[in-house]
């Protein structure tokens, strides 16, 4: 698994998003490197990292091969930063191995990211299975129509679509698998029946015009978090550590400080 590492510090680590990798994080790790020893991860298949098959095969699930190579990756306690689908992530990894996660923070993302019955904030689960099938007939094409859909009505959004479709592939194209992997535990995983395990302070930051995980998921897991705070980012949607950089590292030292 590749990570960087920059500056030093209590240790910080940066999950990033389905079809990204660790790169997107460039900005706002540098920002933070002056506090932190600041890791960025790519996730197995994305980026530098390459998935094993063999370790694949051993484990339960998709997520379960994900925490378990983070894991053996990071051997200290460190707080934990994921976005959208490395927030669940990241809060998985925290009920599992609560003396490694220290603290959490969650970027623009949920506990369940399908619409369900009792569940109304998520993404109709047909989009979803329309975007696994453009993914087998065109992989670029799909992920540089999921970055449109991030960006979507944020400030400065033509801005951070150009930067985003120069550097997505920066690294290489994903592997497939991976990506089959991760539409698959955005499709299935429900985090709900867990949030009340994670003892760990967290804090949860929103973007306020986010299309793909919309802020009252955020506060739902707000709410359902023990000691978890919220602060949503106005003009920004669903990247707002990107969108709204200076903003975002404000609200992360305030609460690694704290």
């Amino acid at each position: 698994m590749h990570v960087e590492s920059v500056g030093s510090g209590a240790p910080l680590l940066l999950i990033h998003g389905w079809g990204m990798h660790g790169g997107v994080w460039n900005d706002v790790a540098q920002k933070l490197s002056a506090n932190f020893r600041v890791l960025s991860v790519d996730l197995p298949g994305y980026g530098f990292s390459k998935t094993e098959m063999e370790v694949v095969e051993k484990r339960a699930s998709a997520m379960d091969t994900i925490v378990g190579e983070l894991s053996a990756c990071i051997t200290e306690s460190i707080t934990v930063c994921g976005w959208s689908l490395g927030g669940q992530i990241a809060m998985r990894w925290a009920t599992q191995e609560p003396h490694k996660v220290k603290r959490l923070i969650l970027i623009a993302s949920t506990p369940c990211f399908v619409e369900l019955e009792n569940w109304p904030f998520g993404m109709k689960k047909n989009i979803l299975e329309k975007f696994a099938s453009e993914l087998e007939q065109n992989l670029v094409t799909t992920l540089r129509r999921f970055i449109t859909l991030q960006l979507r009505g944020s400030e400065n959004e033509k801005e951070l679509l150009l930067m985003l479709r120069e550097s997505i592939f920066s690294r290489g194209e994903p592997d497939i698998s991976a990506l089959r992997d991760g539409l698959n535990i955005l499709r299935d995983l429900d985090l709900r029946d867990e949030l009340e395990d994670i003892t760990q302070p967290t804090l949860v930051i929103a973007g306020e015009r986010d299309k793909l995980t919309t802020p009252q998921a955020s506060h739902y897991l707000a709410q359902a978090i023990p000691s978890a705070n919220l602060v949503e980012i106005k003009g920004a949607a669903h990247a707002p550590f990107m969108s709204h950089p200076d903003e975002f590292v404000k609200h992360v030292k305030r609460f690694l400080h704290e």
